[in-house]
């Protein structure tokens, strides 16, 4: 707590960048106090599939992408679903978005994306090591599995421009990977290996993020919902469900709540800039063969992780607003994706059904950095389906910019500033 009764750094969100955000904040010198409306890792980082993926640089939006996302929506269980709807900003920002779907805009998302998840790939290595993060972190890799030969050829037409942002690319036919990968069966018109990629279990890396901010001082305090921000001469003023507080600097890292506390923090162009994108799980206890790395079943858009404690299924990309029920029928998609590739496509118990909503910027390209014309605001929030792998880059960027350093990515792309 600093001078009066003023906090030093506020971050309002504790899942993984909120989080690091505070862990790069306190080894900057700064002291934090980390809320949540809910838990610590209570929304989006908690149910994804933990793969750390250089590898998805490229944007969801890119060419052809429309026509797909048309034929989609008469299709309830397809990969990417956009529920009919008559709320205005759902269609604002899918008409944002695809006026992006070009390959000009592609590209420049593309390499935005990949300046950050490169850093955070190498930042998240150190701070495992450095932190003792016990999260079930391995440097194993991901593939991607086709049983389609013109899917596969197609899926090989961004691998020039991922060799050229630096990641590790290995092609692979479907008797050869066959060999190497005996939970797939047969069938496999052929792979695709992305080296640099890793994976880990979110929802124990996000209790880690919260375990060492504590050690090192930092004060996280659950079930303490955001009502308003004000900024004044003085400092920040900080409208809580328990109480006022009052910060030199907040981070807003909201997720997928940004649209919906856009007008209470002053950042309209919050609404019109992200949507929330509901994805889907399943984690069971582990079947008797589990694939050796990650795998993404590119036809069904279904991934596929195993660590030691568990067996998941995940993906897909729901547009229906905050609607926060699991339909059942997105949830079997992921097990009849699973059956098409895998001889154990499902583990013997089911440990948690779960839906997550993700902050979908609409040229799904994070949001980090001041909020101009607001002294000591700062957002951290749009990362859509990478916030786990982005987490600790971010972090670090908060925390240069909040310490007046340059960072090491540069933050021009990130700005809040390009939604106007």
């Amino acid at each position: 707590m600093g001078e009066a009764g003023r906090d030093d750094v506020v971050v309002a969100g504790a899942g993984a960048i909120g989080l690091a955000c505070a862990l790069a904040l306190l080894e900057s010198g700064r002291s934090v106090r980390v809320i949540d409306a809910g838990r610590v890792g209570g929304g989006a980082s908690h149910g994804n599939c933990g793969t750390i993926t250089p590898s998805h640089a490229p944007p969801l939006a890119g060419p052809g992408m429309i026509g797909r996302a048309l034929r989609w929506m008469l299709t309830p269980d397809a990969p990417l679903y956009v529920r009919p709807t008559l709320d205005t900003s759902v269609w604002w920002w899918m008409l944002h978005f695809a006026r992006r779907c070009n390959d000009r805009d592609w590209r420049s998302s593309a390499l935005a994306k990949s300046a950050l998840l490169n850093d955070s790939r190498t930042r998240l290595a150190d701070w495992i090591r450095h932190y003792g993060l016990d999260c079930e972190f391995a440097e194993t890799g991901e593939d991607y599995v086709f049983r389609d030969a013109q899917a596969f050829e197609h899926g090989q037409h961004e691998l020039a421009l991922l060799r050229e942002l630096g990641v590790p690319v290995d092609v692979i036919d479907g008797p050869a990977y066959e060999a190497q990968e005996p939970a797939v069966k047969p069938g496999v018109a052929g792979a695709i290996r992305f080296g640099g990629d890793a994976m880990l279990r979110p929802d124990r890396y996000v209790a880690e993020l919260a375990r060492v901010v504590r050690e090192r001082g930092g004060v996280v305090v659950e079930h303490c919902a955001l009502k308003g921000v004000r900024v004044g001469s003085n400092g920040i003023e900080i409208e809580t469900e328990t109480g006022v507080l009052r910060a030199r600097d907040v981070v807003l890292a909201l997720g997928a709540w940004s649209p919906r506390l856009a007008d209470a923090v002053g950042v309209p162009a919050l609404r019109r800039a992200i949507q929330p994108g509901k994805g889907y799980s399943i984690t069971y206890s582990a079947p008797a063969l589990v694939p050796r790395r990650p795998l993404m079943l590119r036809e069904r858009s279904v991934c596929v992780t195993a660590w030691g404690s568990g067996f998941r299924l995940g993906s897909t990309m729901e547009f229906s607003g905050f609607d926060d029920t699991l339909n059942a029928r997105r949830l079997g998609a992921l097990e009849r994706g699973a059956r098409e590739y895998l001889h154990q496509p499902v583990g013997p118990e089911v440990r948690e059904r779960w839906c997550g909503w993700r902050p979908m910027s609409r040229d799904d390209v994070p949001i980090v950095g001041a909020v101009p014309g607001r002294p000591g605001l700062w957002l951290a929030t749009g990362h859509g389906m990478m916030g786990v792998g982005m987490s600790t880059g971010t972090g670090q960027m908060i925390a240069d910019l909040l310490c007046g350093r340059a960072p090491d990515v540069d933050p021009a792309p990130f700005s809040v500033d390009r939604f106007g």
